[in-house]
């Protein structure tokens, strides 16, 4: 796979010092939900080893760590400070930690039963090249988003970019761009914050109760659910190539 470098190096410098000051109550808030979102869609499975794309500062390693999610777990990340946050964890399943520069991944075909990449690819230039990698070293594949759709979402283009979310997905675009690459969906989750996420998000009261009633209205309606959740996730499999190209 053949990648910009003058790219990559970009968006290594871009996230350098991503984890350096971040919110640790919130990404280990996050994290919980996100590594049992894993563990709910992967629970028909055992993998003996793994390999999780984009890290971050290990937050969702090391909730499957004290889970005993997988005997050997290794970590990609583009960030320094993220890499350096991981290594502090000591994580007993943990068996490498390596920087990469967010598109080429340096492991062999198939050579992890499962590669998992949660909320990370809303960040990426180029989506369909790391999917493509990803599923070059893994026999299955967990993906998560966050769903940041909305109808006036050009409107919060400074907002999500502040972020780094430079990809807006709905879980049907999300679930197009897999199928459309060749991934099978053998599982998918809607993801909706929890009271806890939600209170530490909002800014005030007011808007703590706004975003409650609209989060239990969504998760009650079922053509809701599927439309605008927190977030979205699968569990997939390559099947074939994209066909047109």
């Amino acid at each position: 796979m053949e990648t910009n470098s003058t790219t990559s190096s970009a968006l290594q410098d871009a996230y350098r010092s991503q984890y350096a000051d971040s919110d640790r109550t919130w990404r280990n808030m996050g994290a919980r939900m996100k590594a049992e979102t894993i563990r709910r869609l992967c629970q028909s499975y055992n993998f003996p080893k793994m390999l999780d794309v984009g890290s971050g500062d290990g937050a969702v390693l090391q909730q499957l760590d004290q889970n005993r999610f997988s005997p050997a777990m290794y970590s990609l990340e583009i960030s320094e400070s993220g890499a350096s946050r991981i290594r502090e964890r000591g994580l007993s399943s943990l068996q490498n930690v390596q920087l990469f520069d967010g598109y080429k991944i340096p492991y062999g075909p198939k050579e992890f039963p499962l590669a998992t990449c949660s909320h990370v690819i809303e960040h990426v230039e180029h989506p369909r090249l790391l999917l493509r990698e990803i599923a070059r070293v893994s026999e299955y594949q967990f993906f998560e988003v966050p769903i940041d759709f909305s109808f006036f979402v050009d409107k919060k283009t400074d907002h999500f970019l502040s972020y780094g979310h430079i990809n807006i997905f709905t879980p049907s675009l999300f679930k197009f761009l897999l199928k459309s690459e060749g991934f099978e969906i053998l599982a998918e989750h809607s993801v909706f914050y929890d009271t806890a996420a939600i209170r530490h998000s909002a800014p005030n009261t007011l808007a703590f109760w706004a975003i409650w009633l609209k989060t239990q209205i969504l998760k009650s309606v079922p053509a809701l659910r599927k439309i605008k959740p927190s977030a979205f996730a699968v569990l997939c499999r390559k099947k074939s190539d994209l066909a047109i190209f």
